[in-house]
């Protein structure tokens, strides 16, 4: 019993002395988490603003470039949006799995860092 109450102990005081505490960090994850989401939400407005044949990958590329830029929340929201998006689309719409294949490449790019400007189509306006 008093080994378990010594190590409590020392974890909170470890939590304590971290860099952040963990009631911030995780605020921090949620916080970057929303922003994310909006950032995926915004990319798919401009998508179907612009209706541009074959942008689909550089917007998929794009807002999930974005979200990750924000940190780990953003860039765990991107996924879960991307994963549940192309999951949705191959059950229901019927696209094929080659479709969801690709878009899955080009979200997997975005989330990694890289410029989603590799997928994006000539002709485009440059206001996206």
């Amino acid at each position: 019993m008093r080994l378990c109450i010594c190590l409590v102990l020392l974890s909170f005081i470890l939590c304590t002395r971290a860099e952040k505490p963990l009631l911030v960090r995780g605020g921090q994850f949620v916080r970057d988490a929303v922003g994310g989401a909006w950032d995926m939400f915004r990319a798919y407005q401009d998508m179907r603003e612009a209706n541009y044949k074959g942008a689909d990958k550089y917007f998929h590329a794009r807002g999930n470039y974005d979200a990750a830029q924000r940190g780990p929340g953003g860039a765990w929201a991107a996924k879960v949006i991307s994963d549940a998006r192309e999951k949705w689309q191959s059950d229901v719409s019927g696209r094929g799995a080659e479709d969801t294949r690709a878009d899955q490449e080009a979200n997997e790019w975005g989330r990694s860092g890289r410029d989603p400007n590799r997928y994006r189509p000539a002709g485009l306006p440059s206001k996206y």
